[in-house]
């Protein structure tokens, strides 16, 4: 969606097509949307700037609006940009018919506003909007249609080949056994986030660090008063199996069940692809008329008198 209009603009031109301007990433917390939005902006080398959606809105009037223009300003001078709108549904709620209750509706009328630079923000601009969520059921329907934020993307929990890259991600400059399989421990994380795996990763990373610095500790009364005592092997040098069971003990999942079934339903009313799927419904299949030129040919066999010969 992003890379393509910076790098062939003449095939958009040619079949006479604006590229979309929007998409929206939703998923479970700590899956990595926020991580994604960076990736991409640094894959086709564009400016990237992120705005947290509650940096928006302040107390005085008139003020969210204005932050709101000045971002998108922001962004169209840097073009071609990526901007990113994270926690989106802090000010992409829907709004309430009454508008009061949060200062006097400042959140409806930054989400006008935003909704209303965001229609006239992309002509002539390579300019970009990506917005992540985990509450994709409270957005506002008028943030999320075509034109706007047209292409739902879910990002699920990783998978197991997801899981094993984010153990090597994490360890990367960690030492660890060479008994401590990455693949063994990703089959026992199943139903994990990325940041719960990071997390039981960084659980047995201090464990290891405990266990080393009791070791000095201990080393240090057992040398006091020795000047010329050999130096010993290091007691701790790397983290070895026990801290990763010791770390699995503490470890939980952040994404209930609840979480899940709450994004399929809502996956299942955006993305009719995926409602076919899991619906069992085949895809209709469209008959196609015949071109118009044998209609007419057809008429004119039947009919002298047409009015067209």
């Amino acid at each position: 969606m992003i890379l393509y209009p910076i790098e062939h603009p003449d095939k958009f031109q040619k079949f006479g097509m604006s590229p979309s301007k929007g998409v929206l990433f939703y998923g479970p917390p700590g899956c990595g949307k926020t991580l994604l939005a960076k990736a991409v902006a640094n894959e086709c080398s564009s400016n990237f700037i992120s705005v947290k959606g509650p940096e928006l809105l302040t107390m005085w009037f008139g003020e969210s609006e204005g932050n709101v223009r000045e971002i998108f300003d922001k962004a169209r001078s840097a073009s071609p940009c990526v901007l990113f709108f994270d926690e989106l549904d802090s000010v992409g709620s829907a709004r309430s018919s009454g508008g009061g209750g949060d200062a006097g509706g400042a959140g409806d009328r930054v989400l006008n506003q935003l909704l209303t630079e965001m229609d006239g923000a992309g002509s002539k601009k390579n300019l970009f909007f990506i917005g992540a969520t985990n509450r994709p059921e409270i957005l506002d329907e008028a943030l999320i249609r075509p034109g706007r934020l047209d292409q739902l993307i879910y990002i699920p929990l990783p998978d197991y080949v997801a899981r094993v890259g984010i153990i090597k991600a994490v360890l990367r400059k960690s030492p660890v056994a060479p008994n401590v399989s990455s693949e063994f421990l990703a089959k026992q994380c199943e139903g994990f986030s990325g940041a719960d795996m990071t997390e039981l990763c960084q659980r047995a990373t201090k464990a290891a660090i405990r266990e080393a610095i009791a070791a000095e500790e201990e080393r240090k009364k057992l040398m006091d008063g020795q000047e010329d005592a050999v130096m010993m092997d290091d007691p701790v040098p790397c983290i070895t199996r026990v801290h990763f069971e010791e770390a699995m003990a503490n470890a939980r999942k952040s994404v209930t069940e609840y979480d899940l079934t709450k994004f399929e339903q809502f996956r299942a009313k955006f993305d009719p692809a995926y409602a076919q799927k899991i619906g069992g419904v085949k895809r209709a299949v469209i008959n196609w008329p015949e071109d118009n030129s044998s209609q007419f040919q057809k008429a004119e066999e039947e009919n002298d008198d047409d009015l067209y010969s």
